[in-house]
């Protein structure tokens, strides 16, 4: 994937995401007498600018794609003319300006519904939560649970699908205790408790694996199709056709055997055997480091395997139907999900039970939103729907600068009768700069790393 790609990809990303947001704001005061002054797109040199003849209002498109912003008339930031004065901002009642703030991080949120609305429409046929493979001396295998056994709760949510698995047992991120499952085992229902510490805090392991359960993978006999002309293996001897036996002694009758070993050994020499043409031959290969989007290194010996018709067992398949309506209903309960896991999430790293190396940022998301792009319509879709759901959760935090600060100020005139008053303002603004300022540069500090 390459630089321009990764660019234009994030542009198309959060283009959308901020034009929506902005124009949530601009609507709703427009609908309520506001008068409004600009409406642009990105920060920076303009690149398109455009005045109404009808209305007087001027719609910029800037180079920046990293914000954006509506301006209203309002006599606190300049001379307004007294004929104009009752369609300045400043001068509406509490509940019209708490209604145009708020209008903002309200329609990410239901652009976010829109999203995954389309997303569940179709027919789906995935894996169900039937248990692929049990990791030994795992918390899972401690528990006994057993390959076959299907996930039907997490703490007590009902789990139909991986996805809802995962979130559930993200929702436990940073935390110390037991995770109730409750699955199908040997014909009937069975509670297990599975004993976590600090569960996800600096792990590079996926929840899945922490626990020690894995969906089902089909079996792929790890015989080699492929070599990269840069990759470690072909440096070291490996050739097409060879059937990796052993790596260190351990047995790898399955390709997902050689992976999951090979991930876990970046810059580590290895042994691996191989089966050519009859003849045991044993190498000696260094996995070469790759680094993800969220800095965890992995290890990559440039091979592909040979390419199998896969036959996934009937017990292990699902199919997933819904109507418009049950996939408004779903719709609906995904961003409520995805919005609390985000806020839960935002506490447990203040609480430092999640480590801020997880806080990630513009160059990250372009990342992922390259990658997203190249997965397909529907990966890139809902990276655009959780993009959606932070940025308007993100907005309603109560930081001054933000919505969700100026929401606070709105709450507290009404409840005073009266305004903050500017001083107060004035030095919240200040906090608000040094708490965002700070947050972004961590932020790109933590990218660059990953870098």
């Amino acid at each position: 994937m390459n630089a321009l790609f990764m660019i234009c990809a994030a542009i198309l990303l959060l283009g959308p995401l901020i034009a929506i947001h902005e124009f949530g704001h601009y609507w709703v005061a427009r609908r309520l007498g506001v008068k409004v002054l600009v409406y642009s797109i990105g920060f920076g040199p303009k690149i398109l600018n455009w005045t109404s003849k009808k209305t007087g209002i001027q719609y910029r498109l800037s180079l920046l794609p990293l914000g954006g912003y509506v301006r209203m008339l309002d006599e606190r930031e300049g001379e307004v003319k007294p004929e104009d004065a009752a369609y300045a901002f400043n001068r509406q009642p509490v509940w019209k300006r708490f209604a145009i703030v708020a209008a903002g991080p309200v329609i990410n949120l239901l652009f976010a519904m829109l999203l995954f609305w389309i997303l569940f429409l179709p027919k789906q046929e995935q894996l169900n939560t039937r248990i692929g493979k049990v990791l030994p001396d795992t918390a899972a295998a401690v528990a006994g649970l057993k390959t076959g056994d299907k996930i039907v709760t997490i703490d007590g949510k009902q789990t139909p699908t991986w996805e809802a698995l995962n979130f559930a047992l993200v929702d436990r991120a940073g935390e110390t205790g037991e995770i109730m499952v409750q699955a199908e085992h040997q014909g009937s229902l069975k509670n297990f408790s599975l004993p976590i510490h600090q569960f996800l805090k600096n792990q590079a392991d996926s929840p899945f694996e922490s626990v020690g359960f894995l969906p089902y993978r089909p079996h792929i006999t790890p015989t080699i199709s492929e070599l990269s002309v840069d990759g470690a293996a072909i440096r070291q001897g490996m050739k097409a056709g060879d059937i990796i036996v052993a790596i260190n002694q351990v047995k790898t009758p399955d390709w997902f055997d050689v992976v999951d070993i090979v991930q876990k050994s970046p810059e580590k020499l290895l042994n691996i055997q191989v089966l050519r043409h009859g003849q045991l031959v044993n190498l000696s290969v260094m996995p070469q480091g790759k680094r993800d989007n969220m800095g965890n290194v992995t290890g990559m010996l440039g091979v592909k395997a040979a390419t199998e018709k896969v036959v996934v067992p009937e017990s292990y398949k699902q199919t997933i139907q819904y109507s418009p309506l049950q996939a408004v209903e779903k719709a609906v309960q995904k961003t409520g999900e995805i919005s609390g896991m985000i806020l839960n999430s935002m506490v447990k790293m203040v609480r430092g039970l999640i480590g801020l190396e997880n806080l990630s940022g513009p160059i990250t998301i372009a990342k992922v939103a390259g990658q997203s792009a190249e997965m397909g319509w529907q990966t890139f879709i809902s990276f655009m729907a959780l993009m959606s759901v932070s940025l308007g959760i993100l907005n309603l935090l109560p930081i001054p600068m933000l919505d969700g600060g100026h929401l606070i100020y709105y709450v507290i005139e009404a409840i005073r009768g009266k305004p903050v008053s500017e001083q107060v303002q004035l030095i919240g603004f200040k906090i608000g700069m040094v708490l965002l300022g700070s947050m972004m540069i961590l932020a790109l500090f933590n990218d660059f790393m990953r870098l």
